[in-house]
Formats: structure tokens, C-alpha cells, sequence
């Protein structure tokens, strides 16, 4: 990624740069230090393994002007797995939501769901909290931190009702919003969805910034995707734990880039996740296994995989 890839903000995003990632990695949003702050805020640090470019978009973008901390939507590796790498580089400090800052702190990765989900998160330790009903002051900013449970228990998002900008995480995609974690574990959690986007309705954003994907404009017509996408979800919640299925395959797959078949079907078997994912499914014969071969060949006539003389591979 150079500077020519860089969101060139227009008056809504100024004092701000968006760097759109591609995944595994979740954007990241730098605001700039205005008049009185003290160093720019990073929100999200996108995933581990790019850590090292997410540093130097930094160095570029910043330039001379210091990195006073890094804020976390919610831990999942993708918004969370550059916070050491970042932090070693800048000297910054750290917040994330409540919820999850003691099994931070001790790296508790069942707590944190690195282990059921079978991902890598590179370690840190949070300075502190980004607390909803706390605002923070960045770019020159009011940014009222709301609690948006539903893909995750503990997200929230940043609103600026002053220029009326929204960073959604993965609440609210151009074209959908993240998988429901909460009722693949087990959890009501669809109702918890729709309210956020209920919520962020009535905050009426004119721009949004997601968590993946390009900022947008088009919020109403973002609204109805999602509804119409959780809706299907909710009459039919087998379809979201074989959406949930592809997506965790496909992510696994882009962490370890490709591997041998036989080595794939053990990750199935040992990550908790996908076991839970086999049951939401109706338990069907040959196990998770047999599940995630169904998912693999899906996923390779979509050219999403590929699998050639037992090597199952990223596409």
C-alpha cells in the first residue's frame, strides 16, 4: 500500500486520514492532533501479521507529529493485532472498551476468543478504558462513545455529531456488518444487532467509516442491506452458522496462507468455534470435519480457495 491509496478526506474527514486495508487487517482511522491535543489518536490497529506496514503507514502519515494512543473499537485480531507493534514503535498508550481488560492484561486468549476461534493475536496490554458515555477528543473532535453489542458484546462506536461522521467497526458495513459472534456461542444476539442499527439510524451519519471496507455515504441504503441480510439470519439461523463457517474457513486460511489438508482438518477439529458451528448446523454425519470439507469445496468453486494434491491454499 503507498500514499496514493490513502482516503483523501473531504470536509467531513478533515484532520483525519482513513487507511482503507484490505484483510485480514480492519481499517484503521489516524486523527490528527488539532490546536490544544497533545498527538494524533489511532482508532484500530488492524491484524498482527501486517503489523509491521501498519507502522509504516503510520511513520508516512504522521510525519513529525507524535502518536498519543491507540483506541480499540473491540478485540477481535483484525482491529487489535498491530497494538503492540504500534505502541513499541510510538511510545503510545492503549484503550479498549470495557469487558475485556483484565483477561487483556493477563492475555487470557479463552476469554478473549482467540482460542475458540483458533486466531492469532499478537500480545499487549491496555493502558486503560474507552468507556461508552465518556467522550474522547481527537482531531479536534467530540466523539461520543456509544455500546453497540451484537457482533461483539463489548464494541462500540465513534460518533462526531458535529460533522455528522460515524466509525461503525463492524456494526455497519457498505454491504452487511460482521458475523453475530454472541449466538454462535450461544447468545441471543440478533436483537442486539438490530438495535445498533437502529441506533445508528438515529444518529443519521452523513459518512460513515466501517471497520473493512471503503467510507460511504449511502447510509439508508447501507440500513436496508443489513436489515434485509440480519432478517434472513433470524428466520433461519443455520444460514448464519454456514455464513459463519465460510468466513472462519476463509479467515484461517488468510492467517496461515495455505496448508496441507490433513493439517486443516485439525484445526476444525480442535477450534472450539467450529465445533459449535457444526452443532448449530444440526450436528450432520462425518462431524466437523465433514462440515468443513463442504465449506472448502464452496469456497473453491467460488475461487474464494483453492485445493490442489492435498493443499488447501488462499485464493
Amino acid at each position: 500500500m503507498s500514499a496514493s491509496d490513502l482516503f483523501a478526506p473531504g470536509a467531513a474527514l478533515h484532520g483525519m486520514t482513513v487507511l482503507e486495508r484490505g484483510w485480514l487487517s480492519s481499517n484503521n482511522v489516524l486523527m490528527h492532533a488539532a490546536a490544544g491535543e497533545t498527538g494524533a489518536v489511532l482508532v484500530d490497529s488492524s491484524h498482527s501479521l501486517h503489523a509491521q506496514q501498519t507502522v509504516a503507514l503510520l511513520r508516512q502519515t504522521l510525519a513529525d507529529q507524535p502518536l498519543k494512543e491507540v483506541v480499540n473499537t473491540h478485540l477481535h485480531s483484525d482491529h487489535c493485532g498491530g497494538n503492540a507493534a504500534v505502541q513499541q514503535a510510538f511510545g503510545c498508550s492503549i484503550r479498549i472498551p470495557p469487558g475485556h481488560f483484565e483477561a487483556a492484561l493477563n492475555w487470557d486468549q479463552d476469554s478473549l476468543t482467540y482460542v475458540a476461534t483458533g486466531q492469532q493475536c499478537a500480545r499487549f496490554a491496555p493502558d486503560g478504558l474507552l468507556k461508552p458515555g465518556e467522550p474522547l477528543q481527537a482531531a479536534g473532535r467530540r466523539w461520543d462513545v456509544l455500546a453497540a453489542p451484537g457482533h461483539d458484546p463489548h464494541s462500540v462506536l465513534l460518533f462526531d455529531a458535529g460533522n455528522s461522521v460515524l466509525i461503525s467497526a463492524d456494526a455497519l458495513w457498505e454491504n452487511g456488518f460482521g458475523l453475530i459472534f454472541p449466538e454462535i456461542e450461544g447468545q441471543d444476539a440478533f436483537d442486539d444487532a438490530a438495535q445498533v442499527l437502529d441506533l445508528i439510524e438515529q444518529l443519521n451519519p452523513h459518512v460513515v467509516i466501517p471497520g473493512h471496507g471503503a467510507v460511504f455515504t449511502d447510509v439508508a441504503g447501507a440500513l436496508q442491506r443489513a436489515r434485509r441480510r440480519l432478517a434472513g439470519f433470524v428466520a433461519d439461523p443455520r444460514r448464519h452458522a454456514w455464513h459463519a463457517t465460510k468466513v472462519l474457513l476463509k479467515y484461517h486460511l488468510m492467517e496461515v496462507r495455505q496448508q496441507p489438508l490433513q493439517d486443516l482438518q485439525v484445526w476444525l477439529q480442535t477450534a472450539p468455534l467450529m465445533q459449535r458451528l457444526w452443532q448449530l448446523m444440526g450436528s450432520p454425519d462425518g462431524g466437523v470435519v465433514s462440515l468443513g470439507q463442504r465449506a472448502v469445496d464452496e469456497l473453491c468453486a467460488n475461487r474464494v480457495l483453492a485445493q490442489h494434491e492435498g493443499l488447501v491454499s488462499d485464493a
